[in-house]
């Protein structure tokens, strides 16, 4: 059943049962779909629903979303969760208004997602009521890490055993098919034996051999990971992360990665939430090239309301690096949404590294090699992936932003450097959609090279923790790059909480004109609109910007300095820019502007 083309169901049992027949077919499906029902049954009065806000996508300006492990910051005798819930509360309060938790289950490997327990809180990091005291003042984001598991998680070593209740419970090959039309994601192998109680068995294993891949072709899979997601809700969930979900399906013979299939069972999820718990809100990790990344949305009601904007990371980074925001600039006026349901989740830096796959098609294959040139020169490191013709290519860059933007041996000023990285954060804050801050852009975090050269693993180059004292004592100095990075940013976001027109939902105008700035008007109705300018270089830029609706003779005010800025005669803003200098700026009354500096272009 071709689901995204029909018309709304009359009723939400009818669309999660239209969606089970469409995976599982007419008489396994009907049988599933009761199954669901009881779960359903089971879960509904243990939801909070009351206090949530409702209606389509209900996010505002002053959304942002802190990305962070659970043990980020610590502190000597006490739960790592309780450490950092005291320190945001202490430190965050006014900045973000919900933080995502990276997987706090119990893990063998990958720091985090390869989980042992969906249902469990790591003892390493605390318990559920040291996750809850988030609550009080932060929205809560968990991950569904659902594509895979620990291969030394209960239900796969029940697996092995062929304990009848889990077989085919995780995806085994037969035989030597034909796989070279599998998507890899990793230079890894995508399949790994294990002894079981009735002989080998091979099993695939898309991200390491410790990570094994449930089998979603079993109904049984799906009603267990409906059991965890409707928990995390329980648990205080508004948005649940569904990492990896693009390869959650397999089929032999495709390439496994952006299947029919995988869609519906992300509108299966969307279809629950929507009956049980509409105030949560799903967004899909990715990381793939932008065409496909935005296929999540489906049809703008019936999947994610939000999708990881992979691009921007890559492109704003090319922006600064070359001085030159023109890829930016035509890829940012090519967005658009399917409808106003949805959002791109913004973001420049996450525990990740910087992916390279979604900015290919957007940037010459030569952009793309310089930026791993340039990551390199910077102190970083490559990941590369396994390609169907069994060559290799890079996908991901491994180093914080601080670093990816600022060359650390180039002997800049600290001043230039701020600068520089304070461009590349506006310019995600300025973008229609909801913003995530990973925990060390917020704190202007140099890269760990040490701990990625000590691990094996590259990615921990940007997974630092601290002890809570010593990140304490360094917010307090003059001259370094933490305090300076972190007051910068936090006035960036009481600047955007506090303009309707930097709604998730408002208005977006991408314009172009030097190609030295990223330059974009946001709007939302019933509101002053805000001009946000970014200079990516370092050079002084005096630019022009005509509209038909500038008031000659009126002035606009920057909400980060105050300085205002007249409009000739002709309807013309005339604004100079300092290097790597960011304005926004909103239209004020001339009572107001009397009041305040002008500065002159020189």
């Amino acid at each position: 059943m071709a689901m995204r083309e029909n018309t709304v169901l009359a009723s939400a049992s009818e669309r999660i049962a239209a969606l089970l027949e469409s995976l599982y077919g007419t008489q396994l499906g009907g049988h599933v779909a009761g199954q669901v029902g009881r779960v359903l049954d089971e879960f509904r009065p243990r939801l909070p629903l009351s206090a949530w806000p409702r209606g389509p996508l209900a996010l505002t300006q002053r959304d942002a979303l802190l990305i962070t492990y659970g043990d980020m910051v610590r502190e000597e005798g006490q739960p790592p969760l309780q450490t950092l819930a005291e320190f945001c509360e202490a430190h965050l309060r006014e900045s973000v208004s919900g933080v995502h938790l990276l997987p706090h289950f119990p893990y063998t490997s990958d720091d985090g997602f390869a989980v042992t327990d969906y249902l469990a809180v790591n003892p390493a990091l605390g318990i559920w009521d040291d996750v809850a005291r988030f609550q009080r003042l932060f929205d809560l984001m968990f991950d569904a890490v659902f594509n895979h598991m620990s291969a030394q998680s209960e239900w796969f070593l029940e697996f092995l055993a062929d304990v009848p209740s889990y077989q085919d419970f995780f995806v085994t090959v037969q035989g030597n098919p034909d796989l070279s039309r599998v998507v890899r994601p990793r230079a890894l192998p995508l399949l790994t034996e294990f002894k079981s109680a009735t002989g080998p068995r091979k099993v695939w294993t898309t991200f390491s051999a410790d990570q094994v891949d449930l089998n979603f072709k079993n109904p049984n899979v799906l009603l267990a990971t409906l059991r965890a997601l409707l928990f995390y809700v329980e648990k205080g969930a508004r948005f649940i992360r569904l990492d990896a979900v693009a390869y959650l399906w397999k089929d032999i013979g495709t390439p496994c990665i952006h299947l029919p299939q995988t869609h519906r069972v992300i509108e299966f999820w969307r279809a629950v939430l929507d009956e049980i718990a509409p105030h949560v809100l799903l967004i899909t990790e990715t990381n793939v090239p932008h065409r496909d990344n935005i296929s999540y949305f489906g049809n703008g009601t019936n999947e994610a309301q939000l999708v990881y904007n992979f691009a921007l990371p890559p492109l704003v980074l090319q922006a600064l690096l070359r001085s030159d925001a023109t890829h930016l600039t035509r890829w940012a006026q090519s967005l658009h949404l399917p409808s106003d349901q949805v959002a791109f989740f913004n973001f420049t830096a996450s525990h990740d590294g910087i992916g390279l796959n979604p900015a290919r098609g957007i940037l010459p294959d030569s952009e793309i090699d310089f930026l791993v040139d340039r990551c390199l020169a910077h102190g970083g490191f490559i990941n590369c992936k396994h390609n169907p013709d069994g060559s290799e290519s890079p996908y991901e860059m491994n180093i914080v932003y601080f670093d990816a933007v600022n060359d650390p041996a180039a002997g800049e000023s600290l001043e230039t450097q701020v600068n520089r990285f304070i461009v590349s954060q506006a310019i995600m804050l300025a973008l229609r959609g909801l913003p995530g801050i990973y925990f060390h852009s917020l704190f202007g975090s140099r890269s760990d090279r040490e701990a990625a050269l000590s691990s094996g693993i590259n990615r921990r180059i940007n997974r630092r923790k601290f002890l809570r004292a010593e990140l304490e004592a360094e917010l307090t100095e003059n001259r370094s790059v933490r305090p300076g990075v972190f007051r910068r940013y936090r006035a960036l976001l009481r600047a955007r909480r506090n303009q309707p027109a930097f709604h998730p939902r408002g208005g977006q105008r991408v314009l172009t004109c030097d190609p030295r700035v990223f330059a974009v008007m946001r709007t939302s109705d019933g509101s002053e609109p805000v001009l946000c300018l970014h200079n990516v270089s370092n050079e002084w830029v005096g630019m022009s910007v005509t509209r038909d609706k500038f008031v000659p003779g009126g002035a606009w005010t920057d909400l980060l300095s105050e300085h205002v800025h007249r409009v000739a005669a002709g309807g013309t803003l005339t604004v100079t820019l300092r290097p790597y200098e960011v304005n926004w700026l909103k239209e004020c009354s001339g009572d107001s502007a009397k009041t305040r500096s002008i500065r002159e272009r020189p």
